[in-house]
């Protein structure tokens, strides 16, 4: 092929005619060598297993889980933990994996090697889930035995299994200790905020805000009980200034009477006038039920009946028993003096009564007027106390909902990780591949046959049909002999493959 001619269909066809056998026979080695290198690899056969992951039992409204991460990224770090160097070696320990050169005590390389015979594939969900949700995966490993790859196989499912338990029901644990700590400092402050709102009470009790309508009230009534007892004293002052002036003049006249040899019927009817008038003086400031009315009108009755006795006995008796029983107090004036006295003690208790009642109308006073300060400082204490109490049965819920999921974890009922499908026992191996061998092989080979054609093609110099001639040579072409078949002796072969004749035909002319 000379130069760069743009070819067509037909030029592509007679190039396949030409060179089939190189196409060929590549085409065809390459599927047995490639067949014949499968057979000499070391066989690897794929354990698998299926693991689904199953919600919790109990609803999420009666018991809420405290692991709330992502069940992908939980399953990465679960992974990460599990092909770790520690989880690792002992299972390579004990199935005998890998075993080590002479003379090598490294388990680097070992550990690696299980790595990638490890594979974790999450299983895609048919249905849209809700995000973060993982109906399951597949656990595969590779080993050079079939029984070896399902033991281990085995053995990594149970250790994910085990793992999934162990951290769910950790955390659910940490969670409750952790919520318990801050239960117990919860509490601690709370005592200290209901101390400090106790003494508080203590201190300003019957100050407090609520107490404030109560001490009005009080104060009220305090008020009307000190009138009342005002109105009482000054009653019983101006009783007492009366009754006193009715007792300077009966102690008077009966002074004077005693001064005589006999009591004088007129000094008795003038004493009996006075009490008479000062009877009508107190009917026209009270009303006849009135005490100091009705003692008075007795007095002026035992009066007028000593004033008939005092008469009888001047003509029955002498002189001088007459004078010796009048030396003691008449009965009207014992009477005015214990009126007096009583009307002394009334005033001394009203009077206590009235500084009693001013002495509480003051602490009321003082409650009320201190009852704004009181009120801004109560409501600090109060709203500081509010806050850790609602801050108390917030971590009270929380901590009873954790402990609850905490007994969920520890008796299974939470999320788990079931075994769908256990771990299979290959029977055959997953590599090598031996029909993908022959394919590839099949594949190598008819891509090598085709190099190799378009190489042998590039390198041929050769003019073979009318659009050769007219492209390379610029002329267009006047005739074309055919060759005639068996007439060509073996000097013009020779001159025509050596290049020092030229001959005219279908022939391929060497230039």
């Amino acid at each position: 092929m000379l130069g760069h001619r743009e070819l067509n269909v037909d030029d592509y066809l007679a190039i396949l005619r030409r060179r089939w056998w190189v196409i060929l026979v590549p085409a065809l080695l390459g599927p047995a060598i490639a067949f014949s290198i499968s057979l000499k690899l070391p066989e690897r056969f794929t354990s698998e297993t299926l693991v689904l992951v199953e919600q919790q039992r109990v609803p999420d409204s009666y018991v809420q889980s405290v692991t709330t991460e992502d069940l992908n990224q939980r399953l990465s770090t679960m992974q990460e933990q599990i092909l770790s160097r520690t989880r690792l070696q002992p299972i390579i320990e004990r199935f005998a994996l890998y075993p080590q050169a002479k003379g090598q005590q490294s388990m680097e390389d070992p550990v690696n090697r299980m790595r990638k015979d490890v594979s974790v594939t999450p299983v895609k969900p048919v249905v849209s889930t809700r995000a973060g949700d993982l109906p399951g995966f597949y656990i595969r490993f590779v080993a050079g035995n079939a029984r070896l790859a399902q033991q281990v196989c085995a053995e990594i499912t149970s250790m994910f299994i085990e793992e999934n338990l162990r951290q769910r029901e950790q955390n659910a644990q940490g969670t409750t200790d952790f919520l318990q700590t801050q239960l117990e400092e919860a509490k601690r402050k709370l005592d200290e905020r209901d101390a400090k709102l106790a003494q508080f009470k203590r201190k300003y009790m019957g100050s407090l805000p609520d107490e404030t309508q109560t001490n009005l009230g009080l104060l009220g009534a305090l008020n009307t009980q000190l009138e009342a007892t005002t109105q009482t004293l000054n009653r019983a002052q101006q009783d007492k200034v009366y009754t006193e002036s009715l007792l300077a003049q009966q102690v008077a006249s009966w002074r004077a009477m005693k001064s005589a040899d006999m009591p004088q019927p007129e000094t008795l009817e003038q004493q009996l006038a006075a009490m008479e008038n000062q009877l009508l003086a107190l009917e026209a400031r009270y009303t006849s039920d009135h005490p100091d009315v009705i003692k008075w009108k007795a007095a002026i009755e035992q009066l007028k009946k000593r004033i008939r006795d005092a008469g009888a006995a001047a003509k029955e008796k002498p002189a001088e028993k007459v004078q010796a029983a009048s030396v003691a107090e008449p009965p009207q004036i014992q009477q005015l003096r214990s009126q007096l006295h009583a009307y002394e003690q009334a005033i001394q208790a009203n009077t206590r009564e009235q500084e009693r009642l001013k002495e509480q109308i003051k602490l009321y006073q003082s409650r009320i007027q201190l009852s704004p300060v009181v009120e801004q400082e109560y409501k600090e204490i109060t709203r500081d106390y509010q806050t850790a109490l609602d801050f108390y049965n917030d971590l009270l819920k929380k901590k009873n909902q954790s402990s609850m999921a905490t007994d969920l974890e520890r008796r299974q009922q939470g999320e788990q990780f079931r075994v769908m499908d256990p771990a299979n026992l290959p029977e055959k191996p997953s590599f090598p591949n031996r029909p993908m061998f022959a394919l590839a092989g099949f594949g190598g080979g008819l891509a090598l046959g085709l190099g190799l054609a378009l190489l042998l093609e590039m390198r041929d110099k050769s003019l073979r049909t009318e659009r050769d001639v007219e492209f390379y040579l610029g002329q267009p072409t006047l005739v074309m002999v055919p060759s005639i078949a068996g007439a060509e002796n073996g000097k013009q072969r020779w001159r025509r493959r050596s290049g020092k004749g030229m001959a005219l035909g279908k022939e391929p002319i060497e230039v």
